[in-house]
């Protein structure tokens, strides 16, 4: 096929649909197009896929990091709802990549990176796996471990937490071994039970807590506005963190579906998660309380064990183990299908398979070498400052080339091939990667989190962390510039042309077979 002549990209007027496999079955697609008789999810179930992922007891753990931070109450709730929001506006894009081209996100980044840079999306979502994956299973083990020493006497020690990080991670590998309709089915539990448990949480926390809680900074103290923004960057991690993931799930979404459904189901479902994060909150506020010492160990697993009452034990185990195998395997699933097409000798289950070990030798690692908490914190501030503008990118380049895609060209890469229409100079489009890169450096430089991680730059706003709102500025800035100073081959858009921005002349590569 020839780069200059158009792929057929109107989708048949009648589709044959075919009953879903068992959830039982192994998945046996990789990043290949999902035939259109297979792609009979819908919004409701990307929503289900989202807030069950996020609607767990790792999320209850990042929302208890504003009081650890020593925010009170209302500002840690008012930083909270900040990091949500703007998470969740910059996520909800990426729902739309999915649908449009059949294939996850890292795959689609091949018309703004090209078809090799494309494997930055995959080093992202390796790094938020491996972050969000770990905090899965470090915060269902301790509580699961604490429970048992509560109600039954297991000694607590590395032993035991050892062997429950061990079983906890291999039941997740499992299930996302077996794959996308085996991972739906946990979720549409999840959302259900998680969520019915934290509102028994309300009831068990009802008499203990004060919405007074003041906190150990106030505004106008040194180190507020440092605790502030640590904190909407926590939260912010959250949403963030799907933007990587977001296509292995919606690919199995009709094409036809309104974006705006899309969109909706994304940014409602990330807003849905107020309920983990005010748990998070709450309980933290109250733990900080009652027993602070746990607070000042960055125990929050024990804090919330020793201050809750007996009858909601189980509640507490239930939303642990529920909820960590529901963002465990959304966190571990698209990366192991991504892993398989950078390395095509894997197929879908060896490459799960291969980065689910990796991932539980660094949470063993990151467990006992290293303090917990500033390895959640310093993940996640990472996780943001570097994929936050990469989904800038992404979002800017879809309404640059009107939401239009050739599909084949985008699995080049994949296929082992050479040409098409993303392969600009060599596999590599500077202009996305240049933004990318230079965006990702300024937020880099600009981090500032005490006693953790600051960046050369990081101390120019007295202390208060820069890295977000640069980082997002930069890569606004920067990408359409260089798309008007570097206009990009026409053939690169669709018979409409672009939006906003210049066009060259057509670079007419055909897609040939690598030597």
């Amino acid at each position: 096929m020839s780069a200059s002549t158009p792929a057929p990209e109107t989708a048949p007027t009648t589709t044959t649909i075919v009953a879903p496999p068992a959830v039982t079955e192994v998945e046996a697609h990789g990043v290949e197009p999902i035939p259109s008789r297979e792609r009979t999810a819908r919004p409701l179930d990307l929503f289900r896929l989202i807030f069950g992922g996020a609607n767990t007891f790792a999320t209850v753990v990042l929302g208890s990091f504003p009081i650890v931070f020593g925010l009170s109450f209302w500002n840690a709730l008012l930083a909270t709802v900040v990091g949500l929001v703007l998470g969740s506006l910059v996520l909800a894009p990426l729902s739309l990549f999915g649908a449009r081209n059949g294939t996850n996100n890292a795959v689609s980044s091949s018309a703004h990176l090209g078809v090799h840079g494309r494997v930055i999306g995959s080093f992202l979502s390796l790094l938020t796996a491996f972050a969000f994956f770990s905090i899965s299973v470090w915060s269902s083990g301790d509580i699961l471990v604490g429970a048992a020493n509560r109600g039954f006497g297991l000694p607590q020690n590395d032993l035991t937490l050892a062997l429950a990080y061990g079983v906890f991670a291999v039941l997740v590998l499992v299930v996302c071994i077996y794959g996308f309709r085996f991972m739906l089915l946990v979720n549409k539990v999840a959302v259900i039970a998680a969520t019915v448990l934290f509102i028994a949480g309300v009831i068990a926390f009802a008499g203990s807590f004060d919405a007074g809680y003041a906190g150990m900074i106030a505004p106008g103290q040194p180190g507020y506005e440092a605790a502030f923004i640590g904190s909407v960057l926590v939260v912010m991690s959250n949403p963030v963190s799907f933007g990587a993931f977001l296509g292995d799930w919606t690919r199995y979404i009709p094409r036809r579906t309104p974006k705006r459904r899309l969109m909706a189901a994304t940014f409602l479902a990330q807003m849905a998660t107020i309920i983990p994060f005010l748990f998070g909150i709450v309980s933290a506020a109250i733990i900080a309380t009652v027993v602070p010492e746990f607070i000042a160990e960055g125990n929050y697993a024990g804090g919330l064990l020793a201050i809750s009452p007996d009858w909601y034990f189980l509640p507490v185990c239930l939303i642990a183990l529920i909820g960590g195998m529901s963002t465990g395997t959304t966190s571990l699933y698209g990366t192991g299908l991504d892993f398989a097409s950078v390395f095509p000798r894997f197929s879908r289950v060896q490459a799960t398979l291969f980065i689910g070990i990796l991932a539980i030798i660094g949470i063993f690692v990151g467990r006992f070498g290293f303090n917990v908490v500033q390895s959640i914190s310093t993940f996640t501030v990472l996780i943001v400052t570097c994929t936050a503008p990469w989904m800038v990118v992404m979002t800017i380049g879809w309404i640059v080339r009107r939401g239009w895609y050739d599909s084949d060209s985008l699995q080049v890469f994949n296929r082992r091939q050479r040409g098409g229409r993303y392969w600009f100079a060599h596999g590599w489009n500077f202009r996305g990667l240049v933004a990318w890169l230079l965006a990702a450096a300024v937020g880099l430089c600009f981090v500032n989190l005490p006693g953790q991680i600051v960046g050369p730059l990081g101390n120019l706003a007295g202390g208060i962390d820069l890295s977000i709102p640069l980082g997002l500025g930069t890569a606004l800035i920067v990408y359409p510039a260089l798309l008007w100073l570097f206009p990009e081959p026409a053939d690169a858009y669709g018979p409409a042309g672009p939006r906003l921005v210049r066009v060259a002349a057509p670079a007419g590569r055909p897609i040939e077979h690598a030597n």
